[in-house]
């Protein structure tokens, strides 16, 4: 009888007759006609997605980002019932201090990868040697290659306990953890829930804005702008949420039989990313690492391990979790460890340092950056490196 706890080697290993379907899918697209607007209001810009399409079927190279990440040490591991993927590179630094980093929603491993060398190679980096870290990135489940939960449950709670399992198995007995996105949840139970080693956390995104809205300070310039971007998202930015959270499979239906519906879908998030994908498929100009090669890279794993509609089942998770907590009356329990926040200029909401110690009393460390946005360490992965550098570093005699 196989052992669950077993960690085993992962190697990406895509057939071509995926390939080809996918770029005959693509060619096949029925297109709208133009939106009537000249900016997103109405949603993705045809320009952009027919320039993603073309790129995508002429001059993306998926073998370019199989071997990429086959390069790196890769695993699974069952825990509480699902395949867990997570790539897990140890520093060359013997006293590296061990980080477990989650992804987000349309993120996945991708929009980590670019942070792996500075992470854990520092000296290659502009860093110190005290500077390392032991990385370790696991897949969502329901996300790229982990598996997919067979029964609901699956929310930011149970996230959190797997991953202090898989810090175990993998014999750390202390470590940080760092979120944005989905991550910023599963990174917020996580230090509710205090598992034991966890030193701190490190988050870039401040969910508890939609839930504490009103009684989050409002008298600042800045306190007025950020209620501001809340309310925008909650008016204009809130579809793909209220979709995901209230009806996952029926989107799902679509994710998975259009690359192109998929594509556009990932697209639709945030006003700044949007904005800053468009340029680099429409311009050719990226801003930071949000190229046409990566962004086509991280679609694709969506697209190949078919993902659409289980990934966007943690939004049902999250939403029904949440009524369940606001029907019991009872506050959350805080967090047990020291907190660390950087807000990015181009965040939903980029949320001040005062909303931040309203909902993290425990904050240890606060900076705001003059770059980035919501894919903080895929668009900026050298500033978002100095950043966990500086937020961990008081821990790491800890």
């Amino acid at each position: 009888m196989a052992d669950d706890s077993e960690i085993r080697p992962f190697r990406l290993d895509t057939s071509e007759e995926a390939i080809t379907d996918l770029h005959r899918r693509v060619a096949a697209t029925r297109w709208p006609s133009r939106e009537l607007v000249t900016d997103r209001a109405q949603g993705v810009q045809l320009a952009t997605v027919q320039e993603l399409a073309r790129y995508w079927t002429t001059e993306h190279d998926w073998r370019a980002f199989e071997a990429k990440l086959n390069a790196l040490p890769q695993y699974t591991t069952e825990i509480d019932g699902v395949e867990i993927h997570f790539i897990h590179v140890r520093s060359r630094h013997e006293d590296a201090l061990p980080l477990v980093m989650t992804h987000g929603w349309p993120g996945s491993v991708v929009e980590l990868l670019d942070t792996i060398g500075p992470l854990t190679d520092p000296t290659a980096h502009g860093g110190r040697a005290e500077d390392a870290f032991h990385l370790v990135l696991p897949s969502l489940p329901g996300y790229g290659f982990s598996g997919e939960p067979t029964e609901p449950g699956w929310d930011s709670g149970r996230i959190a306990r797997a991953w202090a399992t898989l810090m175990a198995r993998l014999d750390y007995p202390r470590y940080v953890a760092q979120g944005g996105d989905v991550g910023a949840a599963v990174t917020d139970a996580m230090g509710r829930q205090g598992p034991e080693g966890l030193l701190g956390i490190h988050l870039n995104l401040l969910a508890g804005a939609l839930d504490l809205k009103d009684q989050l300070p409002a008298e600042s310039e800045q306190e007025r702008a950020a209620r501001d971007a809340v309310d925008r998202f909650m008016t204009d930015g809130f579809g793909y949420f209220l979709e995901q959270a209230t009806r996952p499979q029926t989107i799902g239906y679509s994710l998975l039989d259009s690359p192109v519906g998929l594509a556009a879908w990932m697209l639709d998030h945030d006003t700044d990313s949007y904005y800053k994908i468009s340029r680099a498929f429409v311009d050719g100009e990226p801003v930071g690492n949000l190229t046409r090669e990566t962004v086509v890279d991280n679609i694709t794993l969506y697209w190949l391990t078919g993902t659409g509609a289980s990934s966007a089942r943690w939004y049902w998770e999250f939403a029904r979790f949440k009524a369940a907590a606001q029907a019991s009356g009872q506050a959350p329990p805080p967090v047990s460890v020291p907190v660390a926040f950087t807000t990015f200029p181009g965040e939903i909401w980029a949320a001040p340092r005062s909303w931040v110690e309203t909902v993290y009393p425990s904050l240890g460390y606060f900076n705001e950056v003059d770059a980035g946005g919501h894919f903080a360490a895929w668009e900026e992965p050298d500033l978002f490196t100095t950043e966990l550098r500086a937020a961990f570093g008081p821990l790491r005699k800890s």
